[in-house]
């Protein structure tokens, strides 16, 4: 299926930018004034300034809304897995499966409902098919991540309804440095992880139009420190009563190792993980013209906790005649047992990226933009030192797109977008057959100005064959997702609109073809190869901009849904595993989101700034019941103090309890933490050094995210003590 999609490629002269895109002829260094997360002038030179945009559109904001962390905001939130960085953005949650596995959840949704892209194109990885996989992403090396919401999504996939996670990099370098090189570099340590971290990235100019690049990072952690018991309190009393029962049997041994299973406590057993990448890349500029390639690699090692008292089911015991063990329970004192080994997680990822933007003067289009991306994944889950499953994906994606010249009020861009992707699991727990998936689209997004008022259009049609050979079954999906949004500026730069948008997407392998025993979730999983295309209909109103010196950016939505796709328990028993099938029914979404900035003190010497972030989200069945993992309503707010190099931040996180949960699903108690850092910044402009001081979880408070498969015996890290210094020269 890649060698097809390869003959399709060699017709495509060029592929695709990315989803934000860095103005090509601007210098990369000092040159180019940086915006943070407050919307002032930052005081480092850690990234570029980021055109939050499609190509040729100069406000995406009208169909959707749009974070991005960088500079110091980025280095205070770094951490090994991009879901847990960008969780403390309105409307984002994180899948929280591991420290070394966390995708992000984008207003109640997550899998392959979110991409994860890097620089605009596709990870490319398996991190979609389950919650335990890690996202083949190394943010250690970003240069900012951008988190893109609402139907303007679809222009980068129709599978992304929830949204798309963009981390940018410099991989293939964005522009001519003004020095002859410009090296960055980010170094970390704490306490409750055991962290070792550290990154470099140099960009060196070669001539008056090349620039090479080269990178690296390390990571490594500890198991995670947990504030008390591993085990939730109803997870312990359950490990508890089976231990009085056994000892009522006279199975002294198994009930003692239920208790020790249930008080294990101060430390998660098997959390650890220990990451390294190295990339190199090259571009070469000319005019309004600029080519580039880059290679990388990304490797990661990483445990995956198992539930206490439950043990690493084994599919396929009885096939091989061992009848001593049929039905019987199997506990795991802290993931290693006797005849359990702990359970880890090798990957390797091999890229390779390549971007060209063409200049076409000054006729109705104004450029080619375009980029593709290849990559090779391995996923090795191993019991022991032992191979259990291998999962293997290659796959290529690419996107070029027109961008059109601005006339008068009217400017846009049209484009296309393919992928090929060969998806092979082997083991005995291999529970998605090997299966082809293959898309084409094309999409358009066209923007109009009339005086304060903006209308932005934007239309995708795709079709999707995914193949699974070994089972003799194919399906064939054509999408079609379209938006429409306006909105007003009432003055100056604050803006109040709303956007309608019906969106159509279609199953992904694993929901047609799953069958067997899903270990990470602890589920026997039955695809459905019937499956209809899921589709929605949406609305949402939003005001973004300021008031004088506040900042506001909130939104309310609703999506109506036809034949949503689900994971729902049967009630029925499979390989000591209980069995879940997809499925579909209509279901109703609504939630809201909101961030306020604002000045609490002006002064020349000092400033003190506020900042109030809220969301809640809402996912309910036409039968009444409710969407699995969905977060509760969540409240932050923060102080930060400004004066000559220094920042001092205070922050409280608030979660609220989720008892609105699915059959089968357990609810969570609310939590709050209390972090504060102090940053220092004694130097400004190109030459930079930013030191960060900071206490994650004041009060050691326990926390369980309530979107996490691993809740009921994966906390939140306890008191952390972290220390991070980036220096850029």
């Amino acid at each position: 299926m890649i060698r097809k999609t390869a003959l399709l490629l060699a017709s495509v002269v060029i592929p695709s930018h990315a989803l934000a895109q860095e103005a090509p002829q601007q210098p990369a260094s000092s040159e180019v004034e940086a915006v943070d997360e407050r919307g002032e002038v930052a005081n480092d030179d850690f990234h570029g300034a980021i055109y939050v945009t499609a190509s040729g559109v100069d406000r995406l904001d009208v169909i959707a809304g749009t974070s991005v962390l960088s500079g110091m905001q980025l280095q205070r939130e770094s951490a090994g897995q991009v879901g847990d960085i960008v969780a403390s953005l309105p409307g984002v949650e994180a899948s929280g499966f591991a420290p070394g596995a966390s995708r992000p959840i984008l207003r109640g949704f997550g899998g392959d409902r979110v991409r994860v892209l890097l620089n605009g194109i596709g990870t490319i990885d398996a991190s979609g098919a389950s919650d335990d996989h890690a996202v083949a992403a190394d943010p250690l090396i970003a240069e900012s991540i951008e988190v893109l919401r609402g139907p303007a999504v679809l222009l980068y996939g129709s599978q992304a309804i929830g949204g798309a996670v963009n981390v940018i990099t410099k991989r293939i370098p964005p522009g001519i440095p003004d020095e002859p090189f410009h090296l960055d570099m980010l170094g970390g340590v704490d306490s409750a992880t055991g962290l070792w971290e550290g990154g470099v990235s140099l960009d060196t100019r070669v001539t008056d139009n090349i620039v090479f690049h080269v990178d690296g990072s390390y990571r490594n952690t500890d198991d995670i420190e947990i504030p008390g018991f591993a085990a939730s309190d109803a997870l312990r009393a359950d490990l508890l009563a089976d231990a009085a029962e056994e000892e009522e049997e006279g199975a002294f041994e198994e009930a003692e190792e239920l208790r020790e299973a249930a008080n294990i406590s101060g430390t998660v057993p098997n959390t650890y993980s220990e990451t390294w990448s190295a990339g190199t890349g090259i571009a070469f500029f000319s005019g309004e013209s600029n080519f580039g390639v880059s290679f990388d690699y990304y490797d990661t090692e990483y445990g995956v906790p198992g539930a206490p008292g439950v043990g690493h089911h084994h599919h396929g015991e009885e096939e091989h005649g061992d009848e001593d063990h049929e039905g019987e329970e199997d506990h795991d004192l802290e993931g290693e047992e006797e005849g359990e080994e702990a359970v880890s997680i090798g990957l390797r990822r091999y890229r390779a990226d390549f971007r060209a933007n063409i200049d076409l003067g000054e006729g109705f289009f104004d450029s080619v933009q375009s980029r593709i991306g290849y990559s090779d994944y391995t996923h090795t889950e191993f019991e022991g030192e032992e191979v259990g499953t291998v999962f293997e994906v290659k796959g290529v994606e690419g996107r070029v797109e027109l961008v059109q010249s601005r006339r008068g009020g009217w400017s846009g861009a049209t484009g296309a977008q393919f992928s090929a992707q060969d998806f092979v699991a082997t083991g005995a727990e291999a529970y998605i057959p090997p299966n082809n998936v293959e898309t084409l689209a094309l999409f358009t997004l066209q923007e109009l100005y009339f005086g304060p008022f903006e209308l932005e259009a934007g239309a995708r049609y795709e079709n999707t064959e995914i193949e699974a050979s070994t089972l003799g079954l194919e399906r064939d999906f054509d999408t079609v997702s379209a938006s429409v949004g306006g909105s007003y500026a009432f003055f100056n730069d604050f803006r109040a609109g709303l956007n309608v948008s019906h969106t159509e997407r279609a199953p992904t392998a694993a929901e047609l073809y799953a069958e067997g025993p899903h270990i990470a979730t602890q589920q026997f999983e039955i695809g459905n190869p019937d499956l209809n295309i899921e589709r929605s209909w949406g609305a949402e109103g939003y005001v973004r901009g300021e008031i004088g010196e506040i900042k506001i950016n909130a939104s309310i939505y609703r999506n109506w849904f036809d034949d949503f796709i689900y994971l729902a328990g049967t009630g029925d028993e499979e390989d000591d595993l209980p069995v879940f099938a997809f499925l579909q029914q209509d279901a109703d979404q609504w939630g809201a989101e909101a961030q306020i900035t604002f000045p609490v003190i002006e002064g020349r010497d000092f400033s003190l700034l506020g900042d109030v972030r809220g969301a809640y989200t809402s996912v309910e069945f036409d039968d009444g019941t409710n969407a699995p993992r969905i977060p509760p309503l969540s409240l932050y707010g923060a102080l930060e103090g400004r004066w000559d190099h220094f920042d001092l931040r205070g922050e409280v996180e608030w979660y609220d309890s989720q008892t609105d949960v699915a059959p089968f699903e357990t609810a969570t108690d609310g939590f709050t933490m209390v972090n504060a850092s102090l940053g220092w910044h004694p130097f400004e402009g190109r030459e930079n050094l930013t030191i960060i001081a900071q206490v994650d979880n004041i009060f050691d408070v326990e926390g369980r995210r309530h979107t996490s498969f691993t809740k009921e015996f994966v906390p939140m890290t306890g008191r952390n003590f972290k220390l991070t210094a980036r220096v850029s020269f």
